[in-house]
């Protein structure tokens, strides 16, 4: 039982570094996380300019998987066009929703307002 070819219980099965799986199995994930800031000045671009996903995504400070959902929605006020087969948003447009969602905005109340102006009881 103690002869030369027999291997240690760690050299049968391997070390765990020696278990990694090849690269062409590991699936290239999307990135679902908030993009930085634009690193632009978005007022400072021509209108018929067009900003990718991501780009919109960092003006308006949302998630590139909110703007794909909203593609979803012909009637979404943020509006879109497909070159070459992705989505491209122009400035003019992302002007237009800003500005509607800033319209839009309400102040708001305290945890304690009621909707039909009374106070709420202590």
């Amino acid at each position: 039982m103690g002869g030369k070819d027999e291997k240690t219980r760690i050299e049968a099965f391997g070390t765990p570094r020696s278990r990694k799986m090849p690269l062409s199995t590991n699936r290239r994930r999307k990135n679902r996380g908030m993009p930085p800031p634009a690193t632009f000045d978005i007022d400072t671009l021509p209108g018929s300019s067009n900003l990718t996903a991501l780009e919109a995504a960092a003006v308006i400070r949302r998630t590139p998987g909110a703007l794909e959902q909203w593609r979803r929605d012909p009637n979404h006020p943020l509006k879109w066009r497909y070159v070459d087969g992705r989505p491209l948003y122009r400035v003019d447009a992302v002007r237009d929703y800003l500005a509607r969602c800033d319209k839009t905005t309400t102040p708001t109340q305290p945890h304690n307002a009621r909707g039909d102006g009374r106070a709420a009881r202590p």
